[in-house]
This record gives C-alpha cells, sequence and structure tokens, in this order.
C-alpha cells in the first residue's frame, strides 16, 4: 500500500507562483502524477514524471507555466506552478499506478492523496 500526502496548495493572486509537494510513504515509486478536479468538472492530468526524472509530461493547458521534479532521496515530487491563472483553481492530486506504466487517465492510478486546494484570484 503507497500512502501519498500532498501539500502547499492556498490562495494566490493570477500572476503568482506555488509550489506543491508529494510526499511518497515508500521509494523508488516509477510513476508520479499530478492531476487537477475543479468544481463540477472531471479530474484532469496536469504534469507525470518518471522515477529517473527525464521522462516528464504535461498537459498542454499548463505546458511552459508548470515544472514538474522529484527528489528520490526524500521520496517526493514537486509540483512548481507559475504564472498562475484563475482557470486553474482546482484541487490538485497526486498518484500512482500500481503496475510500472506512464499513464494520463485517472482511471489508470491506484493510489490518491487526500488533495491540497489552490484557489488564483483575479
Amino acid at each position: 500500500q503507497v500512502q501519498l500526502v500532498e501539500s502547499g496548495g492556498g490562495l494566490v493572486q493570477a500572476g503568482g507562483s506555488l509550489r506543491l509537494s508529494c510526499a511518497a510513504s515508500t521509494s523508488s515509486i516509477y510513476y508520479i502524477g499530478w492531476f487537477r478536479q475543479a468544481p463540477g468538472k472531471v479530474r484532469d492530468f496536469v504534469a507525470g514524471i518518471t522515477l529517473t526524472g527525464v521522462n516528464a509530461r504535461y498537459a498542454d493547458s499548463v505546458k511552459g507555466r508548470f515544472t514538474i521534479s522529484r527528489d528520490n532521496a526524500k521520496n517526493t515530487v514537486y509540483l512548481q506552478m507559475d504564472t498562475l491563472k484563475p482557470e486553474d483553481t482546482a484541487v490538485y492530486y497526486c498518484a500512482t499506478p500500481r503496475s510500472f506504466r506512464i499513464a494520463t487517465t485517472s482511471s489508470d492510478y491506484d493510489y490518491w492523496g487526500q488533495g491540497t486546494q489552490v484557489t488564483v484570484s483575479s
């Protein structure tokens, strides 16, 4: 059983920055993804990264503004969010699939954190 804990959410003005953290209870997790869910909307893929940190993927809506990274010594994945927009407002979750694969669909993920709220004011 893998446990994931997100932190770093909060309220920020448009154009500002936040850094989210996802701390895992175990090491060597092959792939970790960040998702977000706004009220009344589906949970969307935001970014994902492999164990080596080489293969990072981003949703088109965040490319150039968000950066995913990981510190394997701390079992932690980060999501640096810059130039935030009101439409980035959502609950942000980190998650990992049970199997060794890269995935961008929420149904492919087995373990989820509790989420952290990000609110961007205009």
